[in-house]
Formats: structure tokens, sequence, C-alpha cells
């Protein structure tokens, strides 16, 4: 009597029994393209959260300058702790402002507020150009009017503008805007462009991408990743002669985050990993197909449903 593994009969999750295909180099297609998603995506991770770690180095830095011995001195000072925690609570209302304001308006509009999400979505075929021209106008004239509202509400002179801080140069502020939008706009594209299961999540995927975002950018340009939110304070405090980059940085951002999208959609992303967002009663459902244009899905019967005509918060249609 031989011996029998008890795991054979174990389906995996990311496995794919396919009999036609052997060997270890089978799928090394699927391997290598999941291998640039881990580097990209790790890349993208790393550098917020150890930006942020970054940043607290060095205001600890800072607070160690004050006349006593380095060697026994190890808590920042008093002005410095202040300057984290101002960041921090800068971070954390701006994530949790974003996730609030979604979760209301997410089935009415979508909750962009941002010209550079607005130009992703048009460029990947989301939103057509005269909704693209008239979103956009709206959330620059929104960002002026929240302002004027901030002037007549508050007693203190407004100060909500961004800046370059802590000799950062134009350029790196250029290019520290623009991947900081790439990573914005790109978690709204994998998260609420493309129809799946989190799709009804989304909101909250938005406000915590901010969250780290704008704790690794706000002590170097304010941490602004939308023109809107660059341009309404402007338009009170005076526009610094280096403005131009919170309007260059964010589109260069949105058209990084485009690229890698289409690119991601190129290469049938959704089949790397079959079976991620799967709650296992929809597995043997029918074979899933996404159009290059957007996430169609083609399921076992034979229909097809856009994922632009797709209600935002559906789940049941998607399986």
């Amino acid at each position: 009597m031989g011996f029998k593994n008890p795991f054979s009969e174990v389906q995996l999750t990311y496995v794919i029994k396919d009999t036609k295909k052997r060997g270890l180099f089978a799928d090394i297609r699927k391997d290598l393209i999941a291998t640039a998603g881990e580097l990209i995506g790790t890349i993208m991770f790393l550098l917020f959260t150890l930006g942020s770690i970054q940043t607290v180095k060095g205001y600890q830095a800072m607070g160690q300058s004050t006349g006593q011995d380095q060697a026994t001195t190890s808590s920042p000072s008093a002005e410095a702790a202040l300057a984290l925690v101002a960041f921090f609570y800068s971070a954390f209302a701006f994530g949790m402002g974003l996730f609030a304001t979604s979760t209301i308006f997410y089935r009415f509009t979508g909750s962009i507020f941002n010209p550079s999400v607005t130009l992703a979505l048009f460029l990947i075929g989301a939103i057509r150009p005269v909704r693209f021209v008239l979103v956009s106008a709206a959330q620059m004239l929104g960002s002026i009017i929240a302002c004027a509202i901030l002037v007549g509400l508050s007693p203190m002179e407004l100060d909500v503008g961004v800046e370059l801080q802590n000799g950062t140069s134009r350029t790196r502020g250029l290019f520290i805007e623009a991947f900081s939008t790439a990573a914005l706009i790109l978690s709204v594209l994998m998260l609420a462009a493309e129809k799946h299961l989190l799709t009804p999540f989304a909101p909250l995927g938005f406000g915590f991408t901010l969250f780290i975002i704008v704790l690794y950018a706000a002590p170097f340009t304010g941490g602004a990743v939308n023109t809107a939110r660059a341009f309404g304070p402007a338009c009170f405090s005076g526009f610094p002669d280096y403005h131009w980059i919170y309007w260059l940085g964010p589109t260069l951002g949105s058209l990084l985050a485009t690229g890698t999208y289409i690119c991601l959609k190129m290469v049938h992303y959704w089949k790397i990993t079959p079976g991620q967002d799967s709650t296992g009663e929809t597995a043997d459902s029918g074979t899933v197909e996404v159009s290059q244009r957007g996430s169609d899905r083609l399921h076992g019967d034979g229909r097809q449903r856009s994922s632009y005509s797709t209600p935002q918060d559906s789940v049941n249609n998607l399986v």
C-alpha cells in the first residue's frame, strides 16, 4: 500500500492546473511580469515609508543640536517634536478627509477632487472630454471657495499654502510632487477604475494612500499632490515664483500613473495571480476576460459588462 500525500487534493489559490504546461519555466512570462510588479510596488512602499522615517531622523538631529552632548541626548527639542506632530496631524487630516469625503461622493461623482486624477481618468477613457474640462474647472473653483470660507471663519490669517521647505530644490520638489501624485493616482485607477471586489472600499484605500504620501512629502514640498490644493490657497496668500512645480509635478505624475496602468492592462495583470479577489464562491463561475479599454468581464454564460457602466459599489454584478 503506497503513501498518499494528504495535500494532493488541495487546490491552492494561485495555482492553475494545466496539463499542457510542464516544466519549471512554463509560466516564465507571467513570473517576470509579477516580479516587475513586486519591484515597483516595493520601491513605492519603501519610498514613502522610509522617507517619513528620514524626516523623523532629520528633526531628531535638529533636536540634538541644542548645545548638549550628542552622546547623552537622544530626544528631539520641543520645537522639532512639535513640527513632527504637525506633519503627522496634517497627513492624518488629509488622509481621513479624503476618506470621509470620498465615502460621501463616491457613488455620485467618483470622488475625484483632483485635476490630475481627472486627467488620468480622461486618458484611460473613463470620462469624456466635456466632463474632464468641467470637472477640472469645478475642482479649481472649489479650492478657491473653500479657502474663501476659511478666511471668513478663521480668526487667524490664512496659512494653508504649500511651499518648498528644508532646503528642497525646485528640481527635487518637482519630482517629489510627480512621484507622490503618481502613487495616489495609481491607487485610484487600480481600486476604482478597475472593478473588483475591493472597489466598494476604494475610498479607504485613497485615504490611506494620501496619508502616507503627505506624511513623506509635507516636510519638503508641503505635500500638495493636487494642483487645486496648491492653487486655492495661493490665490489668497500669493504665488511663489516656483508655483509652477505644483502644476507640472502632478501632471507628470498623472502621465506616469496612466502609463503604468496601461502597461499593466497590456500584459493582462489580472492573469498573473488569478483569484486574488475571489471569495471562493465565484471561482467556477466562468472565465474572466478583461478588455484593453477597461475591466469588461466576459462570464461563462457569454454576458459582457463594461467597467464604466458598473455601479461604483457593485459586488454582486461582478461575480
